[in-house]
């Protein structure tokens, strides 16, 4: 379809589908549906997998379905006639099928991008709402006349003259350019992620925000060409972004810059585990913005950048990954010491996460008033698994051999004297 119908041929439509010819349309039209979904389920196969723009959820949730339904809709459109078969139901199915293209390719390209978001029920409804009324319209050709008024309506900016109808197509282009960029740059982030090691992940986490940037910018500029305006008058906006930036935006601004600094300097890398301001986790994700570290108990932060770069942050995988973890137990006056350390360090060197090399040391700290210090030390290499549960794996086996050994815990004791007076 290239044109929308006339009232004469909107009139010659209502009457052809009423025809018997309809139902050979109407044949061809679910065999053209049937055919879509069996190439789209062999695509996509009897495994579950993860949401994509193409398939979607469901076999016909996704954008693949309907641009398949489409391209067969038009082979029918353009066999039928051959077959002596007028025109009637297609010329309202292709319409159909081209508003719901339309829809699935933007909501899902925005699904993707956002995953997060909880505007994208909201941004569905409008662009599903948009299209079937831009559909509805088409059809019976009163969009001509609609933009012939919104034509009509303008105002002059400078030496240039802007109307509604300038707008809206310039929105249209927009929308459509700046999600086929978002579409593409997912898809390029989605290969440079994939299958990456720790070790590499935050430089293609950072090739993946540049690309992105880089293609919804181009994006922009050729939305604003296709929209009819001057690029040369993006100085002046360019201007005022700057003092936004220096004023209003100066810590957005400087957690973006942040963000690119982290990633390309591998100071904070994803799984690295850190503590910052108090709070201790692994780093999960690193975006432009902020940084989320989620603990060990489950509980995730939203740290900015800026605060990353600006304070301390002390980070137990950087350069080793080695953690050394410290205990105390007190045992009492008269316990031979010296006979007693390679015992408890065999025994710490039983547990399943404490090193071999550097090894256990057990170490006399300090002369209470009740008993003697001693330190347990031991090293881990996998901090991020916990402390807490090997700790107590430790000190388990510590008593263990206490218990064996018949080497006593001594326990406060305080020895109170009475003074009783004689009676006069």
């Amino acid at each position: 379809m290239s044109r929308p119908l006339t009232a004469t041929e909107l009139r010659d439509l209502a009457d052809s589908l009423v025809h018997p010819s309809v139902g050979t349309e109407l044949g061809a039209a679910l065999v053209c549906l049937a055919l879509a979904w069996l190439v789209v389920r062999l695509l996509r196969g009897t495994q579950a997998k993860p949401m994509s723009v193409l398939f979607g959820r469901q076999v016909i949730d996704g954008v693949l379905f309907p641009v398949l339904a489409l391209l067969l809709a038009f082979a029918a459109r353009a066999l039928l006639p051959l077959w002596g078969v007028p025109l009637a139901l297609f010329k309202l199915l292709i319409p159909v099928l081209m508003s719901l293209v339309v829809i699935r390719l933007t909501v899902r390209v925005l699904t993707a991008a956002f995953p997060s978001s909880r505007a994208m029920r909201v941004i569905e409804r409008t662009v599903s709402w948009l299209a079937w009324i831009g559909v509805v319209l088409w059809v019976t050709g009163v969009l001509p006349v609609v933009m012939e008024e919104l034509d009509n309506v303008s105002w002059k900016l400078g030496s240039a003259r802007i109307s509604l109808r300038n707008i809206v197509e310039g929105s249209l282009s927009a929308i459509v350019v700046l999600v086929l960029a978002l579409w593409l740059s997912a898809v390029i982030e989605a290969h440079l992620i994939k299958g990456a090691a720790t070790s590499n992940l935050s430089l293609r986490k950072i090739a993946a925000s540049a690309t992105r940037a880089l293609l919804l910018f181009i994006g922009l500029l050729l939305a604003l060409s296709a929209a009819g305006i001057d690029l040369t008058a993006l100085s002046v906006l360019g201007g005022a972004l700057g003092v936004g930036l220096g004023f209003g935006l100066q810590k957005i601004a400087a957690n973006y810059v942040s963000g690119f600094v982290i990633l390309a300097e591998r100071s904070l890398r994803i799984g690295d585990m850190v503590k910052v301001d108090g709070f201790e986790g692994r780093v999960t994700d690193i975006r432009t913005r902020y940084t989320v570290i989620r603990s060990l108990g489950g509980r995730e932060a939203i740290v900015p950048n800026e605060m990353l770069i600006t304070s301390r942050v002390e980070n137990s995988s950087l350069a080793d990954p080695r953690v050394l973890i410290s205990s105390t137990v007190q045992v009492a006056y008269g316990t031979d010491v010296r006979a007693l350390q390679p015992k408890l360090e065999a025994a710490m060197r039983q547990v399943r996460r404490v090193l071999a090399e550097p090894g256990p040391g057990v170490q006399l700290s300090a002369f209470e008033a009740d008993g003697m210090n001693l330190a347990l030390q031991f090293w881990i290499r996998d901090p991020e698994n916990g402390s807490g549960n090997v700790k107590s794996e430790v000190n388990l086996a510590v008593l263990d051999v206490l218990n064996r050994e018949g080497v006593e815990i001594p326990f406060p004791q305080r020895v109170m004297h009475t003074i009783v007076k004689a009676a006069e």
